[in-house]
């Protein structure tokens, strides 16, 4: 039987491509999802797999070609062939046997004596950073008769409403989800009965079935060693293989393939995975593909001194390195008007010096920043990943960092959403007393829900903080400095501050990291809003 093999949807606004690859000639048998040919979308490189088991007839593009979505490919001979043409050739001929390749060929395997064929449906990739979801309507029932690409049920994951479609046609025997429940990639959703499989005892060569002969899988792999390809020549990988390769750690160019003209499959992927690891190749920190480099050996270049570091600036690298690899961090800045703000100080620093303290620009900040975090609760939370979950937090206690001699500290002021402006002065002067006296407590810097990192002092304008976890965010303020600012038709003087906020992008949108900055600095221009009990 003759089939069409054509190019099928690349995903959303993807029309066609280039050929970069034909990794197939005339005459080659290709199996279920074995990769035909490689395009180059503009976006991606992908691979275009094959539909069915079967023989290479035509081939009707050369690489270089351009091709849209549609067009034919590649015929192919599939469905109920004899004995002698679904032999493969003689190099790859050993002991076995097998079904013949109409067993993926749904409609026309009827029409010989067959059982079907069990499947087992499970969540594919959904994309980029998405894991799975929670189940919105389930399209389907039991003693359903599907298509292929048919919508089987609709998924909600948090960025989009996706449908999971049937990979081949058939019957549906069993639902193992529910509506409302969370799902993942690689769960296991329906089973159903698909295409027809030869029975056992028309595969022997006594009732005439189709036999081939097939090698056993050694008992134990030989080593593999990194195949030498020339820079820049394609790598023969699928994209669910390359994903894999990403997702455990290896380098897919480094894996040797094992498929016709050096295809790489998942088992090969995994194979050179445990390889490494029991050569002891590969790297540590805690699961991320990261180790600490070796370094040179700096008394060769001049004369070095080494100190032990300090407790704090231990616990510093520590903690930050577990910043940067958990959280996916996202910095927008902006520049808010102080001039209202810094002539309010001024006028409330009489009052604050009858109390025995300063009145400072990071007080009057950290109060507007707590009714910024209960106006939005979400930057007042951390993420519980092992319970997938996000806590809440009632209380508003905010850290703030601050360069010593042993390093940066973070004491935190608490309840900030019950003090005044004057009150939290005060807190911060108690907390600096007790750096200076080394008396800081564990309490007096635990706590926090959010931080703020005030460099105004130091000089400099916008930079990256790097967010405190497990909270989700942290705002960073530059000096202020005076500014030419165009207002209702001419240029007047205006002291600018810099401020930059770092956010957790797993729980914090852009949007939303928009929204917080601008009502910080709309609070900050307008301070007469803000009375001194907040």
């Amino acid at each position: 039987m003759a089939l069409e093999i054509k190019v099928p949807s690349l995903g959303e606004g993807i029309e066609g491509g280039d050929v970069q690859s034909i990794y197939v000639a005339v005459g080659d048998f290709v199996e279920l999802d074995q990769g035909l040919l490689e395009l180059e979308t503009g976006k991606a490189v992908v691979d275009i797999p094959a539909p069915g088991s079967g023989k290479v007839t035509e081939i009707h593009v050369n690489e270089g070609d351009k091709i849209k979505v549609g067009d034919i490919i590649i015929m192919m001979e599939g469905g109920a062939e004899t004995a002698t043409d679904a032999t493969p050739p003689p190099s790859e001929a050993v002991t076995g046997t097998v079904e013949t390749p109409a067993e993926v060929l749904l409609e026309e395997t009827a029409e010989i004596a067959a059982t079907p064929r069990t499947l087992e449906i499970k969540v594919p990739s959904l994309g980029e950073g998405i894991e799975g979801g929670d189940i919105q309507t389930i399209y389907v029932s039991v003693g359903d008769n599907i298509e292929l690409d048919q919508g089987l049920l609709e998924l909600e994951t948090g960025k989009a409403t996706v449908d999971i479609p049937a990979p081949e046609a058939g019957k549906v025997t069993e639902i193992l989800v529910n509506e409302g429940d969370k799902i993942k990639v690689g769960d296991i959703i329906i089973m159903m009965e698909g295409g027809m499989v030869a029975p056992a005892e028309s595969a022997s060569n006594d009732s005439g079935g189709a036999t081939a002969e097939v090698a056993p899988p050694p008992a134990t792999a030989p080593p593999r060693e990194s195949p030498q390809r020339p820079v820049g020549a394609p790598i023969p990988a699928a994209p669910s293989v390359r994903k894999f390769a990403r997702e455990i750690g290896v380098h897919i160019a480094e894996v040797a393939g094992s498929g016709p003209q050096g295809r790489i499959s998942i088992d090969d992927v995994k194979a050179w995975s445990k390889q490494l690891h029991e050569s002891g190749e590969t790297k540590g920190g805690g699961g991320f593909g990261f180790e600490w480099p070796s370094l040179p050996e700096f008394s060769a270049f001049g004369t070095v001194r080494t100190e032990p570091m300090s407790v704090i600036r231990r616990l510093t690298v520590e903690h930050m390195r577990n910043a940067w690899i958990t959280v996916p961090h996202v910095t927008q800045h902006d520049q808010a008007d102080i001039t209202d703000l810094e002539a309010l100080r001024k006028r409330l620093q009489p009052k604050a010096e009858a109390a025995g303290t300063k009145l400072t620009l990071t007080a009057m900040l950290i109060k507007i920043l707590g009714s910024a975090l209960r106006t939005f609760p979400n930057f007042n939370a951390s993420i519980d990943v092992e319970n997938e979950a996000v806590i809440y937090k009632d209380y508003v206690n905010i850290g703030c960092a601050v360069d010593t001699e042993n390093g940066l500290v973070v004491p935190v002021i608490r309840d900030i959403d019950e003090k005044d402006m004057i009150e939290i002065a005060a807190e911060l002067g108690t907390m600096a007393g007790k750096m200076r006296d080394g008396k800081i407590a564990p309490k007096d810097i635990s706590g926090g829900s959010f931080t703020i990192s005030n460099l105004g002092g130091l000089g400099g304008k916008h930079f990256t903080p790097i967010v405190n976890i497990p909270e989700v965010a942290i705002l960073g303020v530059g000096r202020a400095t005076m500014q030419p600012v165009f207002q209702e038709g001419t240029f007047i003087p205006r002291l600018m501050m810099p401020l930059s906020l770092s956010y957790d992008h797993r729980l914090i949108d852009g949007a939303d990291g928009t929204r917080f900055l601008h009502w910080m600095v709309e609070s900050i221009e307008q301070p007469l809003l803000i009375s001194q009990e907040g």
